[in-house]
Parts: structure tokens; C-alpha cells; sequence
């Protein structure tokens, strides 16, 4: 097994001290969002092998059977599938979709058959993959996750007593469940921008005054004064995460992170369809074509126990298997030995995994078959994440 050494990424909603007071280090003043372990060709994870550093997605393309197994190159290919990350928000990430596999292909092909540059900043498709993801709180986490029902996204913003909004409320009530969701955010992506600026100050006075359940929106307005985003968000569940408990972001459901700190798992992708809360490119007609215009509920997961006590997140996908195990003090080592690649991560206490002693926010790369066991350091406490694939 490897240590890794992984690198941080300063998006500017990243919050300055989540994860430096998880790696027990001083902040910087800058936002630290995103620490990644993997080989994302992005980032690549360093692995510490035979005393030197090196790209985990070198090590992997010298030898993707040994490092990853046969079953898992056969099902995904010669590469990593998933990315580990943990995410810090101190202010709300973009509203968005990601296409499910299908329409992933097709958009690739067609914006490479344009000749449409994979950095152009209008580009919707940088790979040809889906991005489905799951966020595992490790402090009270506050997000938005899939379409509430019309009804109670009208009875939301008729509370707010703003008249430019009240067409919107309309048409919450006078359709069914899929068209009034569909009208509702198209008319907010394609009003006036002028207009719906004002609509959008109005309205975050409103939520500032009234507080309770609109607290979470005079918030989000805050960071994005005038933004669409913040009536299309107010179409969307609320949710708050325990430390825990997780949600699963499948293809076409709409979402946002508004803040917190968590683990979160995902496919190899880069394929995001913003919808607001953000200066970045909002392509509202391929937008529409992956949203999934269906009432639902977040569906807050909570780890599933096994007989070995690893806590196990459910998920319906293969590219990644996302587990936890909370060791007590002076607990029989596990054993984790595996045919499939893993990432193990350590998020409290302290971690004995192999030869390899790790704190919070350490992690290691486990070549497939290896021998491996985990136990807490010096007969003490600890927590880490085990991150795998299903092949």
C-alpha cells in the first residue's frame, strides 16, 4: 500500500479553515474546497513507493491489472473509476445536473464533432462519462437535492408576497407535476436578466425578514445577489445532513451544496449543466433536455452495518463503493483485503492501516489483492473511509 499525498483545490466557495482544522494544520486565509485522492488527471495523487513519489495515474498505466485487478479493468477499463474527495463549503456551489451515461456519450461526441474545444468556457461535455456522486457529511451538512412538489414550491414562494413572482406560483398550481416544474424553471432561466435581478432582491428581503425556512435562501442571495439560481433553488428540497449520513446525487436530479464539510465519492467526470448560483456558463436548452422534472424525496442515506462492521452506503451504481468503519479502542484488526482497488481515508482519531499509521485527512492507495488490515492507532479510536468498486 502507498501513502498519498494530495492536492487542494482553492475554488473561491471553499471554506478557509474546515480543512486545515481537519488536518490539524494552520489556515492560510485562502479557501481550501476540495482535497482529492485519486488519479484524476487533474490531480493525480502522489504515492510514496519505495521510498520515492510518484503520479498514481502513472503507477496505473505502467500496470492497470496489477494495480487495479482484472475484474475491475475489464469492467471499466484500464483507469481509476472513481475520485475521493473531501469537500469543504463555506458558500454555496453552482446549481446543477449531470447527464447519465447515454446522454454523456452522445453530448461528447457531438461538441467533439463541432470541433468545440474541451477548454472553452461554453463547453457542457469534457469526457464521455456520467458523474453520479455521493456526499458523506462529517459535520452538520446543508444542501439542496431534487424538485420539491409543485404544491409546496408554490406555497414556498407565494410566503415570500412578491408580485413578480406570483406567475410563477400560477403555474405551480394550474399544471401537472412535470409541466409546472419544466415551465417554471425555464421561465426563470429565460426572464429578462434585468428584470429578474430585481425579482431576486425582492425576494431575498423578503426571505431576510421572514427567517425560519427561508433563512437557507436569504443565505444563498447573499453570495449571489441577483442571481436566477436563487428562485430555481427555492423549486428544490432542503436538506440537512448528520454527520453520517449521505445523499446520492443520480443523473438529471438537480442539487447544490450550500455548506459543510464531507467525503465525497464519484464516477471519473467532468460533465456538469449548471442552472445558476454561479458566473460560469448556463446552457439552459441542453440543460433542459438532462434535468428529470420529477418531484422526489432527497432520500437521506444512513451506512447499512455488516457483520465485519463496516458500514456500507447503498448505492445503485459500480463505478465506486463507499463504506466506513468507526474503530473502538483495543478492536480486532480488520482485515480488507480485496481483488479491487481501494482508497482508504482517515477522518478522526487515528488509523493503523498496514505498515502505515494515519491522522485525519491522511489516506492511502491499496494495489488490488494486496494484504490488508486496519486497526485503531495505539489501541485508540478512529474512523476512516474505505473507497472501492464493484466489479
Amino acid at each position: 500500500m502507498d501513502r498519498l499525498s494530495n492536492t487542494v483545490r482553492p475554488y473561491a466557495w471553499g471554506s478557509t479553515t474546515a480543512i486545515p482544522e481537519l488536518l490539524g494544520i494552520a489556515p492560510t486565509g485562502e479557501p481550501q474546497a476540495e482535497m482529492w485522492m485519486g488519479a484524476h488527471p487533474g490531480a493525480p495523487s502522489r504515492a510514496t513507493r519505495e521510498a520515492a513519489e510518484q503520479s498514481l495515474s502513472e503507477l496505473i498505466a505502467a500496470d492497470p491489472v496489477g494495480e487495479l485487478g482484472p475484474a475491475a479493468v475489464e469492467k471499466f477499463g484500464p483507469r481509476l473509476p472513481f475520485l475521493l474527495k473531501i469537500l469543504a463549503a463555506g458558500a454555496p456551489l453552482s446549481l446543477q445536473v449531470h447527464p447519465n451515461l447515454a446522454q454523456a456519450k452522445e453530448g461528447y461526441a457531438a461538441e467533439e464533432s463541432a470541433g468545440v474545444p474541451i477548454d472553452a468556457p461554453h463547453r457542457n461535455y469534457k469526457d464521455a462519462n456520467h458523474k453520479p456522486e455521493l456526499i458523506s457529511a462529517l459535520t452538520p451538512f446543508d444542501g439542496l437535492c431534487g424538485f420539491r412538489t409543485p404544491l409546496e414550491a408554490a406555497d414556498l414562494l407565494a410566503g415570500l408576497d412578491v408580485d413578480s413572482l406570483k406567475p410563477y406560483v400560477d403555474l405551480l398550481h394550474a399544471h401537472p407535476e412535470e409541466a409546472a416544474l419544466r415551465e417554471v424553471l425555464t421561465a426563470v432561466l429565460t426572464a429578462d436578466p434585468d428584470e429578474m435581478a430585481a425579482t431576486v432582491a425582492e425576494a431575498a428581503a423578503a426571505a431576510e425578514r421572514l427567517g425560519g425556512a427561508y433563512t437557507p435562501y436569504a443565505s444563498i442571495a447573499h453570495h449571489y445577489p441577483g442571481d436566477p439560481g436563487v428562485i430555481a433553488a427555492m423549486l428544490l428540497n432542503y436538506v440537512q445532513l448528520q454527520p453520517g449520513e449521505a445523499l446520492f446525487l443520480g443523473a438529471g436530479v438537480p442539487h447544490a451544496y450550500l455548506n459543510g464539510l464531507g467525503v465525497e465519492i464519484m464516477a471519473n467526470s467532468d460533465n456538469v449543466l449548471r442552472c445558476g448560483l454561479t458566473p460560469k456558463h448556463v446552457d439552459v436548452p441542453e440543460l433542459l433536455r438532462i434535468v428529470r422534472f420529477e418531484a422526489s424525496d432527497p432520500g437521506i442515506l444512513r451506512p447499512e452495518a455488516s457483520p465485519s462492521d463496516e458500514e456500507v452506503y447503498d448505492t445503485p451504481i459500480d463505478e465506486f463503493r463507499l463504506s466506513r468503519y468507526v474503530l473502538a479502542p483495543d478492536a480486532e484488526p480488520r482485515d480488507l483485503t480485496a481483488p479491487t482497488p481501494q482508497i482508504l481515508l482517515c477522518t478522526a482519531g487515528g488509523v493503523t492501516v498496514g505498515d502505515l499509521t494515519l491522522t485525519p485527512g491522511e489516506s492511502a492507495f491499496v494495489p488490488a489483492g494486496d494484504k490488508t488490515e486496519i486497526s485503531g492507532t495505539g489501541g485508540g479510536a478512529g474512523t476512516v473511509f474505505r473507497a472501492t468498486v464493484v466489479a
